[in-house]
């Protein structure tokens, strides 16, 4: 079936290519400075979807020491608290990590703003994708690419789609890992996976995007 959505017009997928390749737990400094300036452009208004707990504390932490911007956290109040009052606060962030990536349903200007901070590959201690890849590359098959790339894909989308849930909305999703635009494999892939929102790599772009939307 068509989507009902203008995704071209209403939203802009930007992907912060020029970061570093993620390597470490958590948020990176440099990720962490890039949420911040897109944050800050729009005023707030920003849904952040990360890959762990530990990267979502990290975030908040930042926002709440260096603006002035209500920042609302999984884990600190009940979720169904959390999702009303970022629906209700115009310059707050919610941020947070799987359930939200799911279950989240903001329409309107309330979130105009939905950060990814890395591609959602299954952890190792998943047991049942990783069970599922080591059979594959018992095979002589490839296991990341038969099992990873898919279960990202599906969870890449899910977290994208919590952007324009209503014919009226407008946005955009910035994604801060830059394998989805460097990884020549999956890379590909991965952005096939999604609504054909405008693309971009250029961050003065997806910040002027941004500010036009906190001005009108």
């Amino acid at each position: 079936m068509g989507s009902p959505f203008d995704y071209a017009r209403q939203g802009i997928l930007y992907v912060a290519a020029h970061l570093p390749r993620p390597s470490v737990s958590g948020l990176p400094d440099a990720a962490g400075e890039e949420l911040l300036g897109l944050v800050e452009a729009l005023g707030g208004r920003t849904l952040g979807l990360f890959s762990s707990r530990r990267a979502a504390q990290q975030a908040a932490e930042l926002l709440r020491a260096r603006t002035d911007l209500p920042v609302l956290l999984q884990g600190e109040e009940a979720l169904p608290l959390l999702v009303r009052r970022f629906r209700e606060e115009r310059s707050s962030c919610l941020f947070g990590v799987m359930s939200l990536w799911q279950g989240v349903d903001v329409p309107g200007d309330a979130c105009q703003l939905v950060v990814i901070d890395r591609l959602p590959f299954p952890r190792p201690d998943e047991p049942l994708a990783a069970a599922r890849a080591a059979a594959v590359d018992a095979g002589g098959g490839s296991g990341f690419a038969a099992v990873s790339v898919p279960i990202a894909a599906v969870r890449l989308a899910q977290g994208v789609g919590r952007l324009i849930r209503a014919t009226g909305d407008r946005g955009v999703v910035a994604v801060l890992d830059s394998r989805l635009e460097t990884a020549r494999g999956y890379g590909p892939f991965l952005r096939r996976s999604l609504p054909p929102f405008w693309y971009t790599t250029r961050p003065e772009v997806a910040r002027g995007a941004l500010q036009r939307l906190a001005g009108s």
